[in-house]
């Protein structure tokens, strides 16, 4: 017991030394590979801490050069921004003032539903509140606010279209039916494949965008009782 104890604190202060070392960034804006060492570090440093028929110095030895790659990794990044791009990426706008930028939020695996998500967290509830919204390369979402987009909080909107696909749990909620939603894309001389996005808050206001052509903001006729 008292050998796993003294292990455990031995581990221990090589890892905070570590981690200081790393810099505060590796602790609050990871980027991809820095992730990937810090989940390494965590595997290494419990096994020689439970397993006392490992020698420490195997444990202490892998994340001191763990430390060391995480070094060399940042010092090649500094010869240029296709080293930096290419191990950790670059940032994507993802919305503009033109509205969703689909492409953009599909080349880093989300969805509609996701960027919503994302920019609830941040304290914005419609796809207009924003001007600008970019995915950092460390995964962080940066936005620039539109002009007076606390005057339409209103309700919470939620998504009709995505992709060019009804979300039809969500025309339930609105009590809505599909021929509905399919007649106020007609109405836009449009087709459901060309509408990337369409969101209708409790009032009625539409935030909707097709494939090629800036977002536009329209109005939904709800039947009589319906809020959110």
């Amino acid at each position: 017991m008292v050998n796993i104890f003294l292990r455990t604190l031995i581990i221990f202060i090589t890892l905070v030394i570590v981690m200081r070392l790393l810099g505060k960034r590796q602790i609050g804006e990871m980027q991809p590979f820095e992730f990937v060492v810090t989940l390494i570090i965590a595997d290494l440093a419990c096994i020689p801490m439970a397993d006392v028929s490992i020698p420490l110095i195997y444990g202490i030895v892998a994340i001191l050069g763990l430390f060391i790659l995480h070094q060399l990794t940042y010092f090649i990044e500094q010869f240029g921004d296709y080293f930096k791009l290419a191990i950790s990426g670059k940032p994507s706008i993802v919305l503009d003032k033109n509205g969703i930028v689909l492409n953009e939020l599909k080349h880093n695996d989300m969805g509609v539903e996701d960027l919503i998500e994302s920019m609830r967290s941040a304290g914005y509830f419609s796809l207009d509140d924003l001007d600008y919204a970019i995915f950092e390369a460390n995964g962080k979402l940066s936005t620039l606010p539109s002009k007076n987009y606390q005057d339409k909080k209103s309700s919470i909107p939620i998504v009709l279209i995505s992709d060019g696909k009804i979300n039809k749990k969500n025309t339930e909620i609105i009590n809505v039916n599909e021929s509905s939603v399919y007649d106020f894309i007609k109405e836009k001389n449009t087709t459901l494949k060309k509408v990337e996005v369409m969101t209708v808050d409790g009032n009625g206001r539409v935030y909707f965008k097709t494939k090629n052509t800036p977002f536009e903001i329209l109005n939904f006729p709800l039947k009589e009782g319906v809020k959110w």
